[in-house]
């Protein structure tokens, strides 16, 4: 039975980061992209998926051996997702303090920069 999706816990938002850049991977894959930049047991990274399977945070093809998994949603919509939970549990709903929280934090790039800048001004010609 499946439930409700739910927001991904640090582990399966690294998984979920693995299946977006390579597409559709068995869990093996999965495991060897994971063990390339830390230690990670096979059977912890199948748990983790059977678990995110369970969520609705990933679908399976049951047709082929192995398995290949696929995010059910897009990154873009997993990013909006986690992005309105923090807005409202830790901002109290407002994106002006989170984004001011954000850039106080860390650097953003130039062009990161440029990017903010045309929608605040595209945002402020919504206003007139």
């Amino acid at each position: 039975m499946r439930r409700k999706a739910r927001r991904p816990t640090n582990a399966e938002l690294e998984i979920l980061q693995v299946l977006w850049r390579r597409g559709p991977s068995s869990v093996r894959d999965v495991h060897r992209e994971l063990q390339a930049s830390r230690e990670v047991g096979y059977t912890t990274v199948l748990k983790h998926m059977q678990i995110m399977r369970e969520k609705g945070l990933i679908s399976a093809d049951t047709s082929v051996r192995p398995q290949i998994f696929e995010p059910a949603r897009t990154r873009l919509h997993t990013q909006k997702q986690l992005v309105r939970d923090l807005l409202d549990r830790a901002f109290g709903g407002s994106p002006g303090r989170l984004v001011l929280q954000a850039l106080s934090e860390k650097r953003a790039t130039s062009e990161e920069r440029k990017r903010i800048r045309e929608l605040l001004d595209r945002l402020e010609g919504d206003e007139e």
